[in-house]
């Protein structure tokens, strides 16, 4: 019986032995690679910090798994062209990526992005988000497709030194656009070779002439872009065409910028590197994120501007109630809709949007929070001058209508500013035309006159 026994034996061994030889001498983990798209500029690098700092972290807990950064180095509307570029091929498409809140129901209809839902449920910071800033991310079904970053607001910022060497007072708090028209014309009186009241218009610059210049004006005069509850666009308004006139009156005076300048896309950069630094202009409308241009750290380090500028709201038309303007916007994470590891990719947003991310991005960019928490945190309440000013504006916001369509209106009131700016339409002639561009964008009935 021995021999028998010991030829099965050696059998057996001799199979083992041959597994051995096809198989690997130790498991080996299962490597990954996670690709996450987001916008650079010169001016704004605040996303590029945050996403290194999530990266690192992010690889350390997850052994196997690399997180390809690829920042896209543009202004918003292109990086917004070859964001939509990207999202159209599985084999470019981001798993993870930088979203405009005006572009998640239009992305969401498209496509490109993932409901995250069930991720969420599981998530316990989303408890920590306001609930107002979730509903940037919701898409027409009512489920979430993207988780905010932060939002923000918009304000007039003024050069107090340029309004004091005009004569006039500060801090300046006009309650009327005939306020603001008044001490226009004073400071250019005083001193023609500065800009007096900076406001875009125009394409060139984009979303940035609709949520930092005319929607200002728009809401100011009670009128509206969109009727949420008929879910159709206003026509037909005369608040629409007296915001393309004081525009009008604005650029006819040249108490704003040349139209030339005006058309230029990087503007800005000189309203933020060198007029109102060096006061050459008097007052802009911009973001609550200004300040994250001048702080330490920032694109055009101004270490006195915490004492030489003022912010105040912009103004209804005629002082009418609730007597101030602003508009919020703000941007998303959002995970791509065709990647390959879904529960992944929602755990790198959530790593880049958790409490430690979140606050270094708020403070670095100048956003207002969305998370409490970091709302709550004294180093975010004390990280500029102006953190308050800007947060109280939140109680006179408004928002861009979160629909498919909006890109396009949004195009068709560019178009109508630049039109009256440059003299080539009276503001009558801009509005009507931006009335028939948008039935031929939405159609006859989804359209009501005001």
């Amino acid at each position: 019986m021995r021999p028998r026994a010991f030829k099965i034996t050696s059998l057996l061994a001799a199979a083992a032995i041959a597994l051995t030889a096809c198989s690997p001498a130790a498991p080996q983990a299962e490597t990954k690679t996670l690709k996450v798209v987001y916008q650079k500029t010169d001016s704004f690098s605040a996303l590029d910090s945050l996403f290194q700092s999530a990266k690192q972290e992010f690889e350390a807990a997850h052994q196997g798994v690399t997180v390809a950064l690829e920042p896209v180095q543009a202004n918003d509307d292109d990086y917004g062209t070859k964001l939509a570029l990207a999202l159209r091929s599985p084999s470019t498409a981001p798993d993870v990526f930088y979203e405009d809140t005006f572009k998640v129901r239009s992305d969401v209809d498209a496509g490109y992005l993932l409901k995250l839902d069930s991720h969420l449920e599981g998530w316990k910071d989303w408890e920590k988000f306001e609930e107002g800033a979730k509903a940037a991310g919701l898409g027409d079904d009512g489920g979430t497709y993207a988780v905010p970053l932060g939002t923000d607001t918009r304000a007039i910022w003024y050069n107090k030194k340029v309004l004091t060497a005009a004569g006039v007072s500060v801090p300046w708090e006009p309650r009327t656009w005939q306020d603001i028209l008044d001490t226009a014309r004073k400071i250019k009186a005083s001193n023609p070779a500065v800009v007096p009241f900076n406001m875009y218009a125009g394409k060139a610059t984009g979303e940035g002439t609709v949520m930092q210049s005319f929607y200002e004006l728009l809401y100011g005069t009670g009128a509206e872009l969109y009727d949420a509850d008929a879910q159709r666009w206003v026509l037909g308004s005369q608040g629409f065409t007296d915001s393309l006139a004081f525009l009008k009156t604005l650029y006819d005076e040249k108490l704003a910028v040349s139209p030339a300048e005006a058309l230029d896309a990087n503007v800005w950069k000189k309203v933020f590197g060198e007029w109102l630094p060096q006061g050459k202009m008097a007052a802009t409308v911009e973001g609550s994120y200004t300040p994250s241009f001048w702080q330490k750290g920032g694109s055009y380090e101004w270490p006195e501007y915490g004492q030489d500028m003022g912010v105040t709201a912009f103004p209804t038309q005629n002082g009418q109630a609730p007597g101030g303007v602003s508009m919020s916007g703000g941007w998303t994470l959002a995970v791509g809709a065709g990647t390959n590891d879904p529960q992944l990719a929602f755990d790198f947003l959530a790593t880049a949007l958790n409490q430690k991310n979140s606050l270094a991005f708020d403070i670095a960019s100048s956003q207002i929070a969305v998370r409490k928490d970091v709302a709550a945190d004294a180093a975010y309440q004390g990280a500029n001058p102006f953190v308050k000013d800007v947060s109280k504006l939140v109680a006179v916001t408004h928002y861009r209508p979160a629909t498919a369509d909006y890109p396009r209106i949004s195009a068709a009131v560019q178009e109508a500013t630049e039109a009256v700016i440059t003299g080539a339409k009276s503001p009558a002639q801009a509005a009507a035309e931006y009335d028939t561009a948008v039935k031929g964008i939405v159609g006859d009935a989804k359209t009501v006159v005001k």
